[in-house]
């Protein structure tokens, strides 16, 4: 798991398969130089259609021909529109097997979808937000909760699914805070989790250590990574 900063990261299965998750790069103030052009892309993973999200689906796409995007119907459809026609619209609540045995199912978020298109003046419909669960062929499975709030449905996904590890958002403001990241970890009954989505603007002011501090008689292993680092 490469963190690139923001809500922006790489997963490397080591048997071929490199999935991106919400394509924010170049104008991303917590991306690395190095690391604002990926390459061998085999998959992009969109959870939402914001800016810091979205914001560089189109030069992600370029640089890697053969990727195929996973995402709503919705963004599917505007990006299909935009000349990406390598995508694999899903909807919440459905599982699609892509390489190496590994299963993607999209879950529920609470967070909205809006798309900023130069195009319009007005914001374009981006169906709903969503998050993902990534279930590889060990079984090792990953719950990326995207943008959300605090949703007692959590407690379904933990049930359901299982992740060994949950990447939640901690920012506020525009998601959940801490509190309430301690609350969705309590739900889930996840046992290892990466915070993100804090930090990069000034208005994201919940930090790890709020988070820890309210995790710390959850016997949770929390991973706290700067952009760059692999886990």
């Amino acid at each position: 798991i490469l963190y690139v900063g923001h809500s922006t990261f790489i997963l490397d299965d080591k048997k071929g398969t490199r999935m991106l998750i919400d394509p924010w790069l170049k104008n991303n103030p917590a991306c690395p130089d190095n690391l604002q052009n990926p390459k061998d892309i085999d998959y992009i993973l969109i959870t939402h259609g914001h800016f810091d999200h979205i914001g560089d689906i189109f030069e992600a796409c370029d640089n890697n021909k053969n990727a195929q995007v996973i995402t709503s119907l919705e963004i599917s459809t505007w990006l299909n529109n935009k000349g990406v026609s390598n995508t694999l619209p899903m909807g919440i609540g459905g599982t699609q097997p892509i390489n190496n045995n590994i299963r993607v199912t999209m879950v529920n978020a609470v967070h909205t979808s809006g798309i900023a298109d130069d195009t319009s003046d007005a914001m374009i419909y981006g169906g709903i937000a969503n998050g993902y669960i990534i279930k590889f062929e060990n079984g090792f499975t990953i719950y990326f909760a995207g943008d959300t709030a605090v949703f007692s449905d959590m407690k379904l996904i933990g049930e359901i699914y299982s992740p060994d590890l949950s990447v939640l958002p901690i920012g506020n403001h525009f998601t959940m805070g801490p509190l309430e990241a301690s609350h969705a970890t309590k739900l889930l009954g996840t046992k290892n989790v990466i915070p993100f989505h804090y930090g990069t603007f000034p208005v994201l002011v919940g930090t790890p250590e709020e988070y820890i501090e309210l995790v710390k008689d959850l016997d949770v292993n929390v991973y706290v990574m700067n952009p760059g680092d692999v886990l």
